[in-house]
């Protein structure tokens, strides 16, 4: 008998809480260390009196080559727990979370996300919702015995575990929560391109359109997976939604990243809208009263004037979800979302005697459908929406194979002496682009506002070696050369570092 505790494995491997969940690189997701992590929420779980002996858990998947095994791992692991795994498929990671909260049970999503195909991870959901970082906390310092003869040397299960034929109960609770809250043919005339790819949302997407009166066009079919950051666009794929809206005329194009928890919609001309600046017009739409979201989001939020309550937070889901949390005793709309557009619904709203469910998880066809019935309302164009917001815009990149010690040496360098000090650091690196910076803000990595009201936001990447530079300004222009120069500034740091 092997004991072990997730503090004790992540020495001796790089699998680690992020962001939003586990996540590592494949060879090391191993059997035996996805079996771990699982067993650890389990036993988490039972500490708390959740769990009972034959209790259902819910697991799903994204469409990684490396998905399957982990959710068989996974599956193990509940089973070893005196549990029942239930196999809900290939479906969005807001589908099982729904579905969790709607039976009161614990569901595990097997998901990367948006990052590389190399690398996966999991996604841990309560019967209320989302784990928290209390929960992580809790969950790393368990310790668990790993039984005699379960995994061979390299870490795979010596016996295949089942995980029984597909229950379609989450994909289809998923979309009757859109359309039982949307009208019948509310999208009637409206022309959709959907961005496929390898999206685990896309058949979903594809019914709840349709369903709702649009034409749908399916655009972009991938088998092999593919990464797609709503914070981060390919430049390829703003080619392609280009393209796609001058071929065939469409109103939008949409799409999500991989698991469907972050939306990307394009207006009528094939321009892909900032995820902040989508999740703002989704709340304008829902009539929130109070809005939680990131210090890395667009300020329109706040310039906008139409929200009472702001909070900020730090990134990560997590965050959101305890701010909004905090609100509920204030406010009777309240929500959030990232600065990648994943919408979170902390209390259950009404608009034309129809009711949608609280989904405290991000989700991406909300904004999408928000958006698409707030320009059919208004009779006018999606850029058009985007237009009556105050004239903030944002642009974020990120540098690859940028060590996390690397990123902390750097911001560590900004912020090591005084306030006024640690402005003229700032200023060394970042006068000849942004002027005199005036404040800074620390609540996640740093974000410096200049006098010109220029916004440089660096932050080491929670789930990868990656660091990701925001950046915020009055036009367009401005920002997408902020982003350029600053990343210039940065990679010439690291190289010479």
């Amino acid at each position: 008998m092997k004991k072990i505790s997730i503090s004790q494995l992540s020495q001796q491997c790089s699998v680690q809480f992020g962001t939003s969940g586990v996540r590592g690189r494949v060879e090391e997701l191993t059997d035996e260390v996805c079996w771990i992590y699982a067993t650890a929420f389990l036993l988490h779980l039972k500490s708390q009196g959740i769990t009972h002996t034959g209790m259902e858990v819910g697991v799903a998947g994204d469409y990684r080559y490396s998905t399957n095994r982990i959710m068989l791992a996974v599956a193990d692991a509940i089973a070893c727990q005196e549990l029942k795994a239930v196999n809900y498929g290939k479906i969005p990671s807001p589908a099982i979370a729904l579905l969790g909260l709607n039976k009161a049970i614990p569901t595990i999503m097997v998901t990367g996300s948006h990052i590389p195909d190399d690398r996966n991870g999991i996604k841990f959901n309560k019967p209320d919702g989302e784990i928290l970082k209390v929960d992580e906390e809790s969950i790393v310092e368990i310790g668990l015995t790993i039984p005699e003869g379960k995994f061979d040397k390299d870490g795979l299960l010596l016996t295949c575990p089942k995980l029984g034929e597909v229950n379609d109960d989450a994909r289809v609770l998923y979309i009757d929560r859109f359309l039982d809250f949307f009208s019948k043919d509310c999208l009637q005339g409206k022309k959709i391109g959907l961005y496929e790819h390898s999206s685990v949302s896309r058949e979903c997407i594809k019914e709840i359109m349709t369903s709702l009166g649009a034409e749908v066009l399916s655009l972009g079919y991938s088998d092999k997976f593919v990464s797609v950051d709503t914070e981060a666009i390919r430049p390829e794929d703003i080619v392609l939604a280009k393209e796609w809206s001058d071929k065939y005329g469409v109103d939008s194009i949409i799409s999500t990243d991989g698991d469907g928890d972050r939306p990307l919609v394009s207006d009528e001309h094939g321009n892909w809208l900032r995820g902040d600046v989508a999740a703002v017009l989704c709340a304008q739409y829902l009539k929130l009263e109070a809005v939680v979201t990131p210090v890395s989001s667009n300020s329109a939020v706040e310039k906008s004037h139409v929200f009472e309550k702001v909070i900020r937070t730090r990134i990560g889901s997590p965050f959101v979800i305890s701010g909004m949390q905090s609100l509920v005793n204030k406010y009777l709309r309240v929500g959030g979302y990232e600065a990648n557009g994943g919408f979170l619904q902390q209390t259950e709203l009404t608009l034309s005697g129809r009711t949608l469910s609280a989904l405290p998880t991000r989700d991406a066809v909300i904004v999408q459908l928000c958006i698409l019935m707030m320009a059919q309302d208004k009779e006018c164009t999606i850029s058009e929406l985007v237009a009556d917001l105050p004239s903030r815009y944002t642009k974020s990149d990120r540098i690859k194979n940028f060590p996390t010690e690397m990123s902390q040496q750097l911001l560590q360098n900004m912020m090591s002496a005084s306030n006024d000090e640690n402005l003229k650091n700032i200023d060394i690196l970042f006068h000849d682009v942004a002027g005199k910076s005036v404040t800074i803000d620390s609540t996640d990595g740093i974000r410096i506002m200049f006098e010109n009201e220029d916004v440089i936001h660096l932050r080491p990447s929670g789930n990868a070696p990656e660091l990701r530079c925001y950046n915020e300004s009055a036009t367009v222009e401005r920002a997408e050369i902020l982003n350029m120069r600053c990343m210039t500034i940065l990679e010439s740091w690291k190289n010479n570092d």
